[in-house]
């Protein structure tokens, strides 16, 4: 698992996505990604909330380095499971199956597979993302 979020990211990630206008939302996530760039979850709400595919994949891809990277730091060693049940994955596991999304979108077929796989390698059980 994911070192859980502390409090105050929890509690800024919650204002932002509670912001009904779209850019200062974004305005709100890049500030969070600012003062905390190894948080995972905000780099998936921002490929969430990205002004085109591109930019989406960007933020995506920052977000799922990040979370290998804690993974790894944590003592996963590249296999095992990843759980999608425990809200701690959640932003990693957003920005995967992100990640996953918009390579499809924009023709990376092979990316796009790959992703999908290690999904399914993660959490064959076939998670439902919590919201986190």
């Amino acid at each position: 698992m994911l070192p859980p979020d502390p409090a105050d990211v929890l509690a800024a990630l919650s204002a932002a996505r509670a912001e009904p206008d779209l850019e200062s939302r974004r305005v709100q996530l890049r500030a969070l990604a600012t003062a905390r760039p190894r948080c995972v979850s905000a780099w998936a709400a921002l490929g969430d909330d990205a002004r085109d595919d591109i930019e989406a994949y960007a933020y995506y891809r920052v977000g799922y380095h990040r979370g290998l990277d804690q993974l790894r730091q944590s003592g996963w060693r590249g296999s095992g499971y990843v759980r999608g049940s425990h809200t701690e994955n959640a932003g990693f596991l957003r920005a995967l199956d992100g990640l996953r999304r918009v390579a499809t979108s924009i023709g990376e077929v092979d990316e796009a597979a790959r992703c999908a796989e290690f999904l399914v390698q993660l959490d064959p059980s076939g998670f439902s993302l919590p919201q986190g």
